[in-house]
């Protein structure tokens, strides 16, 4: 057998369990890793939010009078400002699960767009998209236009 000297031991890589405390607010992730994990948190988000999304959707189509009862929620006056946060975080987890979601397909696809800038710029991209349009989509919710 060939056993390996000390020297050599102790030039081997250590693994170790990380320190999630310790650790995890250290780690650099790039944006293509933002991008995923935020992937993953607007489709829970969006999963998670159902109910609410039904709610509304029953409200909105049942009658005139349920659908006045949904506007009445909403308020016109701002008193609906949390039931509009909420809509305003679908709408985001929509946009971003969406744009994200193109971004996947295109890499899929494309072996061409399979390289560390085109993953940092698409990710880039996919994060201004989405923040822009729910910027814009959140301006016309709270009634700047």
């Amino acid at each position: 057998m060939n056993e390996l000297d000390p020297s050599q031991r102790a030039s081997r890589p250590v693994y170790r369990n990380i320190n999630a405390f310790k650790d995890l607010p250290t780690y650099r992730l790039p944006l293509a890793g933002w991008v995923s994990i935020l992937h993953r948190i607007s489709g829970a988000l969006m999963f998670v939010l159902l109910p609410f999304i039904i709610w509304m959707f029953d409200m909105s189509v049942s009658s005139e009078i349920s659908y006045a009862r949904l506007m009445h929620a909403f308020g016109a006056d701002g008193s609906g400002w949390m039931l509009k946060l909420v809509a305003l975080a679908l709408i985001w987890a929509y946009l971003h699960h969406l744009i994200a979601g193109l971004r996947h397909l295109w890499m899929d696809v494309s072996h061409a767009a399979v390289s560390k800038e085109f993953g940092r710029s698409s990710a880039a991209t996919t994060l201004v998209v989405s923040i822009l349009l729910t910027f814009a989509l959140g301006a016309k919710l709270f009634g700047a236009y």
